[in-house]
């Protein structure tokens, strides 16, 4: 979908500013709540600000990076986007700074691992407009069925809980989509399970340590090998296909997030929801999703783009759009205020574990590229045939030769 809001002063007027924004549409049901969203918002800031007028285009996710690259390349960059990825942007000298842009109680009002996550050479560019976390998602009912007592705690206990399901004829005792929609996600929840992860403590891509590749073994050999996966092979399952198959009922456990909480509850499943184990405990951190807005310099509209952010930033304004689309709100603030709230219960689950949580190396330019070998490889690391050892060494040697071209 593509739409220009219009009406209710966002395009029209006689301001001395206007500010172009392009942003990502978070309506998974085809509807117009996104458009609503940056409609009523941007009615509200002009009421206060009659010297500013703002355009706001939204695309979908499958096409607003693209879109913000074209208009980049074709020298009309937005003022704005709120967009998938902000590293490019950076390290071609585009964007302001936040430091630059937002007043000092908002830029420090953001999550600690968000900060991180969007900077690049400790300058943050990236301002997290939307995050979540990732859960053990389990079905209670299927759980009773299979004579499972409770959610599991370690490898082990999951390995044994997905055979009990198997026994009792569920169709994906545990769904593992490492398919080409996703499998970057469904990844890196596992080797931060394992115990390490994309990423060292430098910075530096670590996918084929031996860590990562003991996570790929058990996961062959203690899962897929033993046909605790379902029918379809993980690497031809994306994420989207077992989530519709969790609110069918058909899945015993899987990871998800929390927009796949109120899909199911819909659908009649009662839903259970944990960390995902570690190898003997308790993983060191969960993996954080965030999405991003950035400000272009092109046009020079610093000192108003600022303005705008920090109303964009403010906590209602947060908290809505959170609250409107199932995901967590990116500000410290806020996420207490959500905590507090009856409403939001069942998201407090993913509340705890987003501040200690861990996120994909957006800040490297290599990412993108990165994350797309993975897509398209690791799930061969598990076929029959497959070998994680030579299939993460594959991907390892991919992600270094990326990262020295940086």
């Amino acid at each position: 979908m593509t739409a220009v809001l219009a009406g209710c002063g966002v395009t029209g007027g006689d301001g001395d500013v206007r500010l172009t924004l392009v942003a990502a549409d978070y309506d998974l049901a085809g509807g117009d709540s996104t458009e609503k969203y940056w409609a009523g918002l941007t009615a509200a800031y002009e009421a206060s600000h009659p010297g500013v007028d703002i355009d706001v285009r939204i695309e979908s996710w499958n096409d607003v990076d693209r879109v913000v690259a074209e208009l980049v390349d074709a020298g009309k960059a937005p003022d704005l986007a709120q967009i998938g990825a902000y590293a490019d942007h950076a390290a071609a000298g585009r964007l302001y700074s936040a430091d630059e842009l937002l007043s000092v109680p908002v830029q420090a009002n953001f999550l600690a691992p968000l900060i991180s996550a969007g900077e690049m050479r400790r300058v943050q560019y990236g301002m997290p407009f939307a995050a979540s976390t990732r859960l053990l998602f389990y079905n209670k009912k299927l759980f009773a069925r299979a004579g499972v007592a409770k959610a599991p705690t370690t490898w082990d206990e999951l390995a044994d809980d997905a055979r009990k399901l198997k026994r009792a004829k569920v169709p994906y005792p545990f769904a593992l989509p490492l398919g080409p929609e996703e499998a970057q996600a469904e990844t890196m929840m596992w080797l931060l399970s394992g115990g390490d992860g994309y990423t060292d403590d430098t910075g530096r891509y670590v996918i084929d340590s031996d860590a990562n590749v003991d996570t790929f073994r058990w996961l062959k050999t203690e899962l897929v090998d033993k046909g605790l996966t379902g029918p379809v092979a993980p690497g031809k399952l994306n994420r989207k296909a077992a989530f519709a198959a969790f609110s069918r009922g058909e899945v015993g456990m899987l990871n998800g997030h929390p927009s796949l909480m109120k899909e199911a509850a819909k659908q009649g499943v009662d839903v259970g929801m944990v960390p995902l184990p570690g190898r003997d405990e308790r993983p060191r951190a969960a993996m954080g999703v965030a999405d991003w807005i950035m400000a272009f310099k092109q046009n020079g509209h610093r000192r108003e783009a600022g303005d705008f952010l920090n109303y964009v930033f403010s906590d209602a304004n947060v908290l809505k759009f959170a609250g409107d689309n199932d995901l967590l709100p990116s500000t410290v603030s806020a996420s207490h205020a959500m905590e507090d709230d009856p409403e939001h219960k069942a998201l407090a689950p993913f509340l705890k574990a987003l501040p200690d949580s861990r996120l994909y190396p957006v800040g490297k330019t290599s990412w993108a590229r990165v994350s797309d070998t993975v897509k398209r490889n690791i799930g061969r690391a598990v076929e029959p045939a497959g070998s994680p050892d030579a299939v993460l060494a594959t991907i390892g040697r991919a992600a270094r030769t990326a990262e020295d071209a940086e």
